[in-house]
C-alpha cells in the first residue's frame, strides 16, 4: 500500500473509533450501602448491566457503594441534583425532612410488608407524592420488611424494657415511636452502628435483619426482637436533565428496566436479604424473640397519640397528609 493510501486508510480508522468513543456514555452511580449488601449485588450491578446490555454498550456505568468518596447516605439526594452522579439510591430519612409525604409509610404500624410497602409507593407516586422529586426522574421507590430492635445487653420483650436504651434510629417517625416507647433515639448513619455499640455509645439499634448482617453487626449484638413496627423507604432517582439529554433509545432502555419491573422485584429480595442476617444471628447463638400480640396492642394504643400528632405536625407542610396516610393505608390493607 502507498504511504498516502495508508495515511487514508489511518485517519478513516481514527475516526471510526472516535465516533464510537463518542456514542459510549458514562453514569454515574452512588449508593451508600457496602458492596457486599444485596442492594448492590442483586439490584444494583444487574440493572447496570441490564442497561448496557439493552443499549449494546452505548451506556457504561461507574459505581460508587458506601465506603467510597461519593458514597455518604447524606448527599445522595444532593449529588443527583447538582449533577455530581448521574444516578443515585438513597434513604428518603437521612438528612430528615426532605420527603414529608413519602416518609409518612414510616408511621408505626402502617406495614411491614417490603413487597407491599414498594408497590404502595409506587402505585402512589404520580398523584401523591411527586412534588418530592422535582428535577429527578425517579426510578423506583421500594421499603424494607419490618423493622426490628436489636440490642447488644439487654433482652426486650415489652414495652418497659425499652426505657433509658440508647437506639439507632433511621428517620423522625420512628424516632417519635421510639420515644414514646421509652427509649432514646439517637441519629446515626448505618455505617457508623457497629462502632458506637462496640464503645457502649448506644446500647442497640433498629433495622430489618439484612443489615444487620451486611454492616457485620451480629458480632455486637445479642438480643433481637422481631417487632415489625415499621418500615423505612429508600429512592432510586437520576437526574432529570441527564435522563432528557440521552438519546430516545437510551432512554427506554432506562425505562424498560426501572419503574414497574424493578418495584416488583423488592419484596423477594427483601426476604432473601432478610433471612441470610436471621440464620447468621441463629448461627451465633443469639436470643430472638417475637413480639407477642398482647403486647403488640399495647404498642400500638400507647403510639396512637404519636401517630396523631406525627400527621398533624405533617400537614404544616403537606396539606393533604391525613388523605396520603388513608391511600397508604388503604392500598396496603388491599396487597396483605
Amino acid at each position: 500500500m502507498k504511504p498516502i493510501a495508508k495515511l487514508a486508510a489511518l485517519a478513516t480508522t481514527t475516526m471510526l473509533m472516535s465516533g464510537v468513543a463518542s456514542a459510549q456514555t458514562t453514569l454515574k452511580l452512588s449508593h451508600y450501602l457496602p458492596p457486599v449488601h444485596g442492594i448492590h449485588t442483586d439490584f444494583i450491578v444487574p440493572w447496570t448491566e441490564q442497561v448496557t446490555q439493552c443499549t449494546g454498550g452505548a451506556v457504561k456505568f461507574e459505581i460508587f457503594p458506601g465506603g467510597t468518596q461519593l458514597g455518604n447516605v447524606a448527599k445522595q439526594q444532593e449529588q443527583v441534583l447538582a449533577g455530581v452522579v448521574d444516578i443515585a439510591h438513597g434513604l428518603h430519612g437521612i438528612p430528615r425532612g426532605r420527603f414529608p409525604r413519602t416518609s409518612l409509610i414510616e408511621l408505626p404500624f402502617m406495614t411491614d410488608d417490603a413487597g407491599a410497602a414498594s408497590r404502595t409507593l409506587w402505585a402512589m407516586y404520580p398523584d401523591y407524592l411527586a412534588p418530592e422529586y422535582k428535577g429527578l426522574k425517579v426510578l423506583a421507590l421500594h421499603a424494607h420488611n419490618g423493622g426490628l430492635v436489636h440490642t447488644s445487653n439487654k433482652k426486650v420483650e415489652k414495652m418497659e424494657d425499652l426505657k433509658g436504651l440508647r437506639l439507632r434510629t433511621p428517620s423522625p417517625a420512628v424516632s417519635e415511636m421510639l420515644t414514646t416507647l421509652g427509649a432514646t433515639p439517637q441519629g446515626l448513619p448505618p455505617g457508623e452502628v457497629y462502632e458506637n455499640i462496640q464503645k457502649s455509645v448506644i446500647d442497640g439499634t433498629v433495622f430489618p435483619w439484612d443489615p444487620v448482617k451486611s454492616y457485620g453487626l451480629n458480632e455486637v449484638l445479642k438480643y433481637h426482637l422481631e417487632a415489625g413496627t415499621y418500615t423505612v423507604p429508600f429512592f432510586f432517582v437520576m437526574n432529570q436533565r441527564k435522563y432528557d439529554s440521552l438519546p430516545e433509545n437510551v432512554r427506554k432502555c432506562i425505562d424498560q428496566a426501572s419503574g414497574d419491573a424493578l418495584v416488583g422485584k423488592f419484596g423477594d429480595w427483601w426476604d432473601k436479604w432478610d433471612e441470610a442476617g436471621r440464620m447468621e444471628a441463629q448461627q451465633a447463638g443469639h436470643t430472638i424473640t417475637k413480639l407477642s400480640a398482647e403486647e403488640r396492642e399495647r404498642w400500638r394504643k400507647a403510639l396512637q397519640p404519636t401517630i396523631d400528632t406525627y400527621i398533624k405536625q405533617t400537614s404544616s407542610q403537606v396539606e393533604n397528609a391525613q388523605q396520603i396516610v388513608d391511600e397508604m393505608r388503604k392500598r396496603l390493607d388491599e396487597r396483605k
